[in-house]
């Protein structure tokens, strides 16, 4: 199916691995332009080399956590068809333990980067009558689990913002929407199941499957979502195709959330 991205231009943050990279990818795939940005020259070097496609690949070495960052990025990327707010950070702690400035740092970092970028370049694509923005927010931000409050809470303020965001594109061709992926096979997220999992010496799968029995027992899917997966709705939301979801919360978390909620 040809998505029609074609001649679209793409920022994608948190871009150098995991869900990022793999939008990014997408992206390529279906023939859009994609601009990476990240803390790191050789991390973003290394991502364009697997994306290939150098006639399309653009990179950013920018901190789109900080103020400073954003405003560097948007001075070299002023424009924009697709904004992906992917840029976050995950730390596993006891609420008691979370200190002030970690509560500060998991906000600057997961939400206000997205309201930064968000600010920048919304307003021109409503001038343009077309645009999409997405948050890569999480199940944890409608489920909270009790090991990453701080986290959960970011998650849920970039639902809070995408929707509010869209309230403001009616009767335009801009969207706002922001997907809900659940536990995704990252190097990250093999560290953190290695760590809370009683058996330590167990194999890879009977981690994953222990975590899914006793910390996501409400997952339908059972298993760790692949990267790529959460890149093919991201690119649907993001097409023309996608035109009719706005405001959305988009669930891509494998059954973890009741339909209640």
């Amino acid at each position: 199916m040809d998505l029609q991205l074609t001649r679209k231009t793409a920022l994608v943050t948190g871009s150098t691995s995991g869900i990022g990279l793999a939008i990014a990818k997408r992206f390529i795939m279906e023939g859009a332009s994609v601009i990476l940005c990240g803390r790191n020259q050789h991390k973003l070097d290394q991502a364009a080399k697997e994306i290939g496609h150098p006639d399309r690949v653009q990179t950013v070495k920018a901190d789109a956590g900080t103020a400073d960052g954003v405003k560097l990025l948007t001075e070299k990327i002023p424009s924009v068809d697709i904004l992906i707010n992917n840029l976050g950070i995950f730390e596993p702690k006891p609420f008691s333990d979370i200190t002030d400035q970690e509560w500060q740092t998991l906000f600057d970092i997961n939400v206000m980067s997205g309201v930064r970028l968000s600010r920048h370049y919304f307003p021109t694509m409503l001038e343009r009558n077309w645009g999409r923005i997405i948050f890569v927010s999480s199940e944890c931000g409608v489920v909270t689990p009790a090991e990453t409050v701080h986290y959960a809470m970011t998650k849920t303020a970039q639902l809070a913002i995408a929707r509010g965001l869209a309230e403001q594109t009616k009767g335009t061709g801009v969207t706002v929407n922001s997907i809900v992926p659940g536990p995704t096979k990252s190097d990250g997220s093999d560290a953190f199941i290695k760590t809370a999992v009683a058996n330590k010496d167990a194999t890879p799968q009977e981690r994953e499957a222990e975590f899914f029995r006793t910390m996501r027992p409400l997952s339908l899917l059972q298993r760790m979502i692949d990267p790529a997966e959460i890149a093919a709705q991201v690119a649907l939301l993001s097409s023309p195709f996608g035109a009719i979801t706005n405001g959305a919360a988009i669930r891509c978390e494998g059954g973890i959330i009741p339909t209640i909620l």
